[in-house]
C-alpha cells in the first residue's frame, strides 16, 4: 500500500530530477555558447532581457527538461512498483532516478565531445535564427548537439533505468532483509 502511496510523490521527484539536470546542463551548454541561449533559448522561453544569464539558462533547461521527468516515470515507476520490495522502494527509485540522470549527463557530454571532433567551420556553415546573425557558428552548433543528444540520453536512461530496477530487484531477492516483502 505504502508504494501506491508513494507513487504520485516519486512522480514528482522524476520532474524534479529532470528540471534539475536541464537547470546543470545549460550551465555547461551556457559555458559552449552564450550565443546558442542569448539569441535563441532566451528568446523562445521569454527570459526577459536584463536577465541573469546564468539564471536565464537554468530557468530555460528547468523549463525545457522538468517534463521528460513524467516521461520517464511513466515507465520506470511502474516497472520499480512491481520488482522491488516495498522496504527501501523510493529510496531505490531516487537511485534509478540518479542512473538516468548520470546515463543523460553521460550521453550529452558525449555528444558535446564529438561535436568537437566532427563538426568544423565549413560543415557547420552561417546560422541564423529568430533572423539574427549567429557570431560563433561552431559553438551554437556544438551546444544545440548537447542539447539534442541529452533528450536521447534520457531515453537511454530508461533504459539504464530498467536494468537498474532489474539489477536491485535481483539484489533484493537475494537479501534475507528483503524476504517475503514484494508486494
Amino acid at each position: 500500500m505504502k508504494k501506491l502511496v508513494a507513487i504520485p510523490v516519486l512522480f514528482l521527484l522524476a520532474c524534479s530530477f529532470a528540471g534539475g539536470y536541464g537547470a546543470l546542463h545549460n550551465q555547461i551548454s551556457y559555458s559552449v555558447a552564450p550565443e546558442y541561449f542569448t539569441q535563441y533559448k532566451f528568446i523562445q522561453f521569454q527570459i526577459p532581457e536584463g536577465s541573469s544569464p546564468r539564471m536565464g539558462a537554468a530557468i530555460v533547461g528547468w523549463n525545457a527538461a522538468w517534463w521528460m521527468g513524467g516521461v520517464i516515470g511513466i515507465v520506470l515507476i511502474p516497472v520499480g512498483r512491481f520488482l522491488l520490495p516495498e522496504r527501501g522502494y523510493v529510496g531505490r527509485m531516487v537511485g534509478v532516478f540518479g542512473v538516468v540522470a548520470l546515463t543523460t549527463l553521460v550521453v550529452g557530454l558525449v555528444a558535446l565531445g564529438a561535436s568537437y571532433v566532427l563538426l568544423n567551420a565549413d560543415s557547420v556553415g552561417e546560422l541564423s535564427v529568430y533572423n539574427r546573425q549567429i557570431v560563433d557558428d561552431l559553438a551554437f552548433a556544438r551546444a544545440g548537439t548537447m542539447h539534442n543528444f541529452s533528450y536521447l540520453g534520457g531515453l537511454l536512461g530508461i533504459v539504464t533505468g530498467c536494468l537498474a530496477i532489474h539489477r536491485l530487484a535481483k539484489r533484493s531477492k537475494q537479501s534475507p532483509i528483503d524476504a517475503g516483502s514484494h508486494g
